[in-house]
């Protein structure tokens, strides 16, 4: 059962790919953010199966291949973002029926993003189960588009680098990379908040330099010399 379920997924996607090649991944991508529906984990694990180890292209095509999907998923993202914002938590609500999601999930995702703020779009894109659900809480709360763009994008194509490269390695074995992302996921999540705490941490020193420097103590000899 398990290994013609395999085959027909297998048989499915190769179809679109060969056909569409990596804008099919973009699509699908697009589809999956906006949607929650089809997992990331096979698209990019087969893309990078498919789309480059059975053709022999360099690694260094993961990175290629992990611009689309990244424009893609951005791009489904997109589509969540502005209907949260436009239509507010009833049309979201709605929507959550039709898609079989938990209401609960999506207030907690609203909690975590007033706890964390803008940056939980970025760091939460690495974590499956909430990478899709983050957008929902940034429309809601009117996050600057922009913002929610970069911070998509950059989330998107580092877990997208991440599971077509596993895809490349991996071969025929595609069907791992799940367990490969449960298992290295949360210390990938931990080394980049690590790194952000280091970068704002860093910037927060350069501040506070700066304003030493402007704000020179005047001595007594200063005030005697300012005196007619």
């Amino acid at each position: 059962m398990v290994a013609e379920l395999e085959a027909q997924i297998i048989a499915a996607l190769q179809t679109l790919f060969d056909r569409f090649g990596w804008f099919g991944v973009a699509g699908l991508m697009a589809f999956e953010n906006a949607t929650g529906i089809t997992p990331s984990e096979i698209i990019l694990g087969l893309a990078g199966w498919l789309l480059l180890a059975t053709k022999d292209a360099p690694f260094g095509m993961v990175f290629v291949g992990a611009l689309y999907a990244a424009l893609g998923s951005t791009a489904g993202a997109s589509a969540t973002y502005w209907l949260a914002r436009l239509g507010g938590r009833p049309v979201i609500d709605r929507a959550a029926r039709w898609l079989r999601v938990d209401p609960c999930h999506i207030t907690r995702a609203e909690a975590q993003l007033r706890r964390w703020g803008p940056g939980l779009v970025l760091f939460g894109r690495l974590v499956p189960g909430v990478r899709t659900l983050v957008t929902i809480p940034a429309g809601l709360a009117r996050m600057s588009y922009l913002q929610f763009v970069v911070f998509t994008f950059a989330g998107t194509y580092v877990w997208s680098v991440l599971l077509i490269g596993i895809g490349y390695e991996l071969g025929h074995a595609w069907w791992l990379v799940s367990d490969f992302i449960k298992q290295f996921a949360p210390w990938l999540l931990a080394a980049l908040v690590a790194l952000g705490c280091l970068g704002l941490t860093t910037r927060w020193l350069a501040v506070q330099r700066q304003r030493r420097s402007v704000l020179v103590p005047v001595t007594d000899q200063d005030e005697e010399r300012s005196l007619p």
